[in-house]
Order: structure tokens, then C-alpha cells, then sequence
């Protein structure tokens, strides 16, 4: 004993209560759900625990029914994992715990005292030989969601949005930390140490089925820093069905508890178990599954097909079952469902047309929320182009999306990319970039209905440069035609030209005027304005909507002359006065000054090959 004291004197700093008497208590069946308010006398409270107690706990090894195995009690953690938290150290008992230690999807497996409810098993040591246990005292897990409502804030603080965030761009650090694999999420728990001398969370397992495994391996090291361990999952992945009413044996204590993240023709679902039910209530893990706060998740029952033993770490195989309720808290001393309520998916549509000529649609649902939707829709996105395409080599993929929001005009964007590297990555990424930035646009009422993406294939690149403009005059009148012709070269040295005609506007100043042809990436950098402060959600989707397409041309006639953005707006030809004013010692931002307005833009349809580039001629305009 005292060598264990010392062993967490020195690494982690709590102390353990000790007490000179040692009560020993033979394991009971664990006590049926509680119907009604929580009684709070049904609880073991943490001040009475003892050193060398005995006590029971419940989890499913198999099936679905649980399964007692012992516990010793060694002492309480104070202080441990946060200040005015305490938690329970303990050992598991048993043939089975034993063998397979403390595992994976054993987080919240309940742990009674004389009958009476301790807590959740919750942490451990990674590669430790015996099976020791942070237990997290059920008083917490109740107090932290009763402390207040678990209703998501109404929030409209909108952000600005730069044009780089919606606009893809290979070169952009966004994109090269996404192919590398250090793209952020926005949500990470501390990763698991190398040695076995920090009690840490348990890691969450999540079995991922219909996915290639080297999807998988892409987007691993970010489902780890978020505290999950992505395993294979097997036949039975969470569903479409609706709704299942509960019966009082629904999610009983040590029952596994299922949170899919994704269902339907792709499957992502974590894994844990119950560790008290309050009539429609359910308290689970221990700890978070994700610290997102206030939550709407599917919670859903589940089976187990085994308990895989590893000396690295084990880990529950489980089968999502039907869903049951949803997640409505996750905090950092568990996760809280309710019974009978409906989460908010995403139904997501992927149509792939492949580089063969043949169709494929996959449809699932995923979560909505800031952080993991992105994630998941990247990862989907790979998956569906990776089963027909290959990952390497020459190819050109075009992405098409169309993104429902209620109340709101339909979000459409388009993007086609050509490389001999990093294409399917590159799609996958540019998918996602209006998604993200929608869903972190700070706006509360926003509510995306549907996503739906057209991916189309080709293996081969195709992929041109603008070389030259001939126009048939220099000077033109209002109201005149004036005929260009562009002239591209592809990567084979072959000559593309594209005529355009441009019929000079009837209120078009006389005098000089430039006529620009440019890929839309490159006319977009050009502008002053260089994002979007949006004032309301709807604002926002037309904006966005406006965004032009990178891998076609447009042609422009701009004049220099003096003026301003505000708010989004040009305000072009302003007098010499309002300049002025605009530019005095009293007034600082707001505003952004122009050389040169727009009289008149055309986007071209898009030539079978991606052209980049831009070049500028002069006319004049005359009476």
C-alpha cells in the first residue's frame, strides 16, 4: 500500500483518503433504473470510501447483457481530474478484467458499494500490467448537468470571412497542413502519453465501417487527438430507422450506449457504457466524449461481438443498435442523453461518377456541428472517391455542391482540380470549405437541411495557361459589340481559343476603359475587398454564392477611378469631398479604398480543360 501511495504521490500529485479500518463488502447484483427524480441517498457518497473495500461493477464482455466483474478499492484522488473534483482509484478484479485490463468502451461501466451507485469507470494507465481504474463519482456526473439547463445559447455574432476560406487554393497553409495531416478541428483532448504513469480518459473506440482502411490511417491522428481509437467496425452499422420507444430495460446501467456520428452507406460509431439511468435520463462515460458542451447526438443501444485483448490496448467490438434518444450534454465528467428525443442529421447525398463511365450514390446522415461536420464530410468524401478512383497519378476530379439551409436561398458551389498528386485530397478538402465556413459563421439560426455533392472523374490532367487576347478594334462607341478571342496552351503545347463577345453598356464613361480576361481565383485576389463581413445568415449565402469559380474564365471592363467598399458594397466614382472625409484624422476603418470599378463582368462557360491566367488590354470608348 504505501508503495502505491508513493507511486501517486510522484506522478500525479493526490492524495489518497485513508482510513486504519478496511470494510469488506461482497459484490451485489446491481440495482434495477431508477424511475423519477434521482434520489440522492441511493449513491455511495466518495467521503465514505474506504481503502480495501470491496465493491462490484457492471459492463457487457459479449451481447448484450451486463456483466459483474470485482473491484478493490486503493483510495480517492483529490483534486483529480479537475479542482473540486475527486475521483476513485481502484483495481479490477477478475478472470476476464484481468486478461484484458482496462479497455476501451468500458467507459461508464458502473461500480456499486453495498448496493449503492459509486460511480463510472473512467481512466487509466496506458501499458500498465495490472488493471487499475480512475472511477468518476456518479454525484459529479448528476451535478455537473443539474448546475444548468443543457439549451444551446442563442448566438448571432458573425465573423469575417475571408475569400481564401471559400475559394480553394492548392497553395494555401489550409491545404498543404490538410495533406500533411495537421489539420486542426477545432476540438482536441490531451493525447495519451507514452508512458503508463498519467491517469488518463479512457479512449473512446470508433468503429468505422465502409471506409478503406488507408482513408482511415489519413484522418486517424486527428480522431485520436479528440480521444477516440478508430477500429474496423463489422456488419450492422448504424442505421436510418426511426425512432425505438423506450421500455424501462432501455440503456440500463451497464448497457453499452452507441453515439453514431455518421449512419447510412458509412458508418461512425463510439462506443460506452451506461452508468445510471433517472427515468428518461442518461448518464454515461464518466468522461467527455468530446467537451462539446451542449450536444445533439444520436444515442442509440448496442451490442458487443467481443472484447479484443491486446498488450497495447484493448477495446470493445460493438454493433450499433437502434437509436433510442440523443445526447444533449458533454462535459468533462460524462455525457447526458435524454430518452425518447430526436437528435438533428445531416442527410448527405454523394453521387460519383467515375473516371469508367458508371454511377455510384452513397446516402448517410452525420451529425451537425461545428467541428466534427467538416471532419466527417472530408473523410466521406475521400471514402467515396478512393473506392473507384486511384489516389495517385494523373487525374482531374470535378466537385459540385449544393447545400440546403432553412429559411435561406440555396448555398451552390463548384470546383474543378487537375494534378498528378493529391487530387482526391484536394476534392475532399474544397467539398468542405463552404460547409465550415457556414457552420462557423457565428450565426445561431443556421440549419443545414441537406448536402448533396456531385463528384465527377477523369484520369487525366487537363490543365491550361492564358497566353494572349486580340480584340478586333481599340476604340468602340455605347452600345457596340467588341469581339475578343483568348488564346490558351495546354500542358501538351496544343492551342485552345476562346471567343467572347462583350456588348459595351449604354452608360459606359467615354475615355479608357481595361478589358481584363482572368481565371476566377486570380480575379478575385485582384478586388479591394478581400472577405465578406456578413450582417445577416442570408447575406452571407449570397454572398458566398457570388464567389467565382477558379478553373474557368471571366472577362471584365474596369475603369481607374477613385472609390470605396463599405460593408460588402462598391461604391465606385465617389466626388473628391467624400474621399476626403473618408481619409480625414476623424474617421479610422470601415471602409477600403478602390482604384478602378467594375463596368461590366461575364463569366465564361468552362473550356473541357482547366485554364489559369490572366491578361489585360486597353480600348477607348468615344461618341
Amino acid at each position: 500500500m504505501q508503495r502505491l501511495v508513493s507511486f501517486a504521490a510522484l506522478f500525479l500529485g493526490f492524495s489518497f483518503v485513508q482510513a486504519s479500518a478496511q470494510t469488506q463488502v461482497k459484490p451485489v447484483p446491481a440495482p434495477k433504473p431508477v424511475v423519477g427524480k434521482a434520489v440522492t441517498t441511493q449513491f455511495f457518497p466518495v467521503d465514505k470510501v474506504k481503502p480495501g473495500m470491496r465493491a462490484t461493477g457492471y459492463t457487457v464482455f459479449e451481447g448484450s447483457e451486463p456483466k459483474p466483474f470485482e473491484v478493490e478499492i486503493l483510495g480517492v484522488l483529490n483534486g483529480f481530474p479537475n479542482p473540486q473534483q475527486n475521483a476513485v482509484l481502484a483495481r479490477l478484479v477478475g478472470e476476464r478484467v484481468e486478461h484484458t485490463g482496462v479497455f476501451q468502451g468500458m467507459s461508464g461501466s458502473p461500480v456499486f458499494i453495498d448496493g449503492k451507485l459509486l460511480g463510472a469507470v473512467a481512466f487509466g494507465y496506458q501499458f500498465a500490467k495490472d488493471p487499475i481504474a480512475g472511477i468518476t463519482p456518479i454525484q459529479q456526473m448528476i451535478e455537473m448537468f443539474e448546475k444548468g439547463s443543457e439549451v444551446a445559447p442563442a448566438s448571432d455574432k458573425p465573423r469575417t470571412v475571408s475569400f481564401s476560406e471559400i475559394a480553394f487554393n492548392e497553395r494555401s497553409q489550409e491545404f498543404q497542413d490538410f495533406v500533411s495531416g495537421k489539420s486542426a478541428t477545432g476540438i482536441s483532448r490531451v493525447a495519451s502519453p507514452s508512458s503508463s504513469s498519467v491517469l488518463m480518459p479512457i479512449a473512446t473506440p470508433l468503429a468505422i465501417t465502409g471506409v478503406a482502411p488507408e482513408v482511415v490511417a489519413r484522418f486517424s491522428k486527428q480522431f485520436e487527438a479528440m480521444g477516440f481509437y478508430p477500429v474496423a467496425g463489422v456488419a450492422g452499422a448504424a442505421g436510418l430507422g426511426p425512432l425505438k420507444p423506450f421500455d424501462e430495460k432501455t440503456l440500463s446501467p451497464g448497457a453499452t450506449i452507441i453515439v453514431p456520428l455518421v449512419r447510412g452507406d458509412f458508418s461512425l460509431a463510439a462506443a460506452g457504457t451506461v452508468t445510471f439511468r433517472d427515468g428518461n435520463r442518461i448518464y454515461a462515460f464518466g468522461h467527455p466524449l468530446l467537451s462539446l458542451g451542449v450536444s445533439d447526438l444520436p444515442m442509440n443501444e448496442g451490442e458487443v461481438v467481443t472484447v479484443m485483448s491486446s498488450t497495447a490496448v484493448s477495446f470493445k467490438l460493438s454493433v450499433p443498435g437502434p437509436m433510442v434518444g440523443a445526447i444533449r450534454g458533454d462535459r468533462s465528467t460524462g455525457i447526458y442523453g435524454e430518452l425518447g428525443a430526436t437528435p438533428k442529421m445531416i442527410p448527405v447525398e454523394i453521387e460519383m461518377r467515375t473516371s469508367r463511365g458508371s454511377t455510384q450514390t452513397y446516402k448517410f446522415e452525420m451529425v451537425s456541428d461545428r467541428f466534427l461536420t467538416p471532419l466527417l464530410l472530408q473523410m466521406t468524401a475521400l471514402a467515396t472517391i478512393s473506392t473507384t478512383e486511384r489516389l495517385i497519378g494523373d487525374s482531374t476530379l470535378q466537385v459540385r455542391g449544393t447545400v440546403g439551409i432553412k429559411g435561406q436561398p440555396e448555398l451552390s458551389f463548384e470546383n474543378r482540380l487537375t494534378a498528378s498528386m493529391n487530387t482526391p485530397l484536394a476534392a475532399a478538402f474544397a467539398a468542405t470549405q463552404p460547409i465550415n465556413v457556414l457552420l462557423n459563421s457565428g450565426f445561431g439560426d443556421l440549419e443545414i437541411d441537406r448536402i448533396k455533392l456531385n463528384v465527377t472523374s477523369i484520369d487525366a490532367r487537363s490543365k491550361g495557361q492564358l497566353d494572349r487576347l486580340w480584340i478586333n478594334r481599340t476604340e468602340v462607341r455605347r452600345g457596340d459589340r467588341l469581339e475578343i478571342q483568348a488564346f490558351a496552351r495546354t500542358e501538351s503545347g496544343s492551342e485552345y481559343i476562346e471567343r467572347i463577345a462583350v456588348d459595351i453598356p449604354g452608360d459606359t464613361p467615354l475615355g479608357e476603359v481595361k478589358v481584363v480576361v482572368s481565371d476566377g481565383g486570380m480575379l478575385q485576389a485582384s478586388e479591394p475587398k478581400t472577405g465578406i463581413t456578413p450582417k445577416s445568415l442570408n447575406n452571407l449565402v449570397r454572398e458566398m454564392n457570388r464567389i467565382r469559380k477558379s478553373d474557368r474564365l471571366y472577362v471584365r471592363l474596369e475603369r481607374a477611378e477613385s472609390g470605396v467598399v463599405i460593408n460588402n458594397e462598391e461604391l465606385p466614382n465617389l466626388p473628391p469631398s467624400m474621399l476626403a472625409t473618408l481619409g480625414s484624422e476623424r474617421t479610422s476603418g470601415g471602409y477600403t479604398v478602390t482604384r478602378s470599378s467594375a463596368l461590366y463582368e461575364k463569366e465564361l462557360s468552362p473550356a473541357d480543360f482547366i485554364i489559369s491566367g490572366q491578361r489585360t488590354l486597353t480600348i477607348k470608348v468615344i461618341n
